[in-house]
């Protein structure tokens, strides 16, 4: 079910899915014509596509501002959910990077990286995917300085929290970004008057208040936020963190019926700009 969108008080004006100005040659039409095409892809796997009611994929990145012209870097893709719908609708007139880990880093980060290349090397559905190197101490070298019109991630920020580098990757997210390109984070939420789960990662939940401050640290201005992904059932304190709820199910049998009820996380929808010089 499609929900509202609720834009942050701060924007100039309605459009929080505006483009920037210098990527706006598609419209949003083009956009969600693509969007359309690429989730009801037969590529996608019946598993995929039951996730899609928690994800709304569709609107989460029209609330990006994603238009099909555009060069579009995706942040840790991990199985590459996204990358098979940003691939397809990107093919014809835009640019899919894939921020991937650094295949020097051990030879299990070359074999991921090689595997993900392989499931989407078929240029006729996915067009040319490009993956680039990105870790700790490289991030900035995923792209030219100035040359991205869109840099999204997906439930990543709590992993780079725990590996200490997530304030490295919002200055990378910045100087890969054009002026005027917009950053688009859909992140597991924690509630602001809780504190936040222990370990380095925080139980997956981050608050919106620390990925705000991460964001603007780096440059970057809060253009809109959205309640697109959040499911209220979420309290945000399992015993195995996000990962008790599904997909993962790491409690596997235990609780299992009580937790498919629940659905996947609460997360919040974000989207920042860097701004026009």
């Amino acid at each position: 079910m499609i929900r509202a969108f609720l834009v942050a008080a701060v924007l100039a004006a309605p459009a929080a899915a505006a483009a920037p100005a210098q990527a706006a040659r598609a419209t949003e039409a083009e956009a969600a014509a693509a969007l359309d095409a690429a989730i009801a892809g037969p590529w996608r796997s019946e598993a995929n596509r039951a996730r899609d009611r928690y994800r709304h994929p569709k609107e989460t990145l029209l609330f990006f501002g994603f238009r099909p012209d555009m060069t579009v870097v995706e942040i840790m893709p991990g199985g590459g959910w996204y990358t098979e719908i940003l691939a397809p609708a990107l093919r014809e007139r835009g640019q899919y990077v894939a921020a991937h880990n650094n295949p020097n880093a051990s030879p299990g980060a070359a074999k991921a990286r090689a595997d993900f290349l392989e499931r989407f090397g078929d240029e006729s559905v996915y067009g040319r995917v490009t993956a680039t190197n990105f870790g700790k101490g490289i991030m900035a070298s995923m792209a030219a300085p100035n040359s991205v019109d869109m840099v999204v991630t997906f439930r990543s920020i709590h992993g780079l929290l725990g590996a200490g580098s997530a304030e490295e990757a919002f200055r990378a997210f910045y100087t890969v970004l054009k002026p005027g390109g917009r950053l688009g984070i859909e992140q597991h939420r924690q509630r602001e008057d809780r504190p936040n789960l222990p370990g380095a990662n925080q139980g997956g939940y981050v608050k919106e208040s620390q990925v705000i401050a991460l964001a603007e640290a780096a440059g970057f201005r809060l253009v809109g936020r959205s309640e697109i992904n959040a499911n209220p059932k979420d309290s945000a304190d399992w015993p195995d963190g996000v990962w008790t709820l599904p997909p993962t199910l790491a409690l596997k049998d235990k609780d299992r019926e009580r937790y498919l009820a629940i659905g996947e996380s609460d997360r919040m929808t974000l989207v920042f700009e860097k701004p026009a010089r």
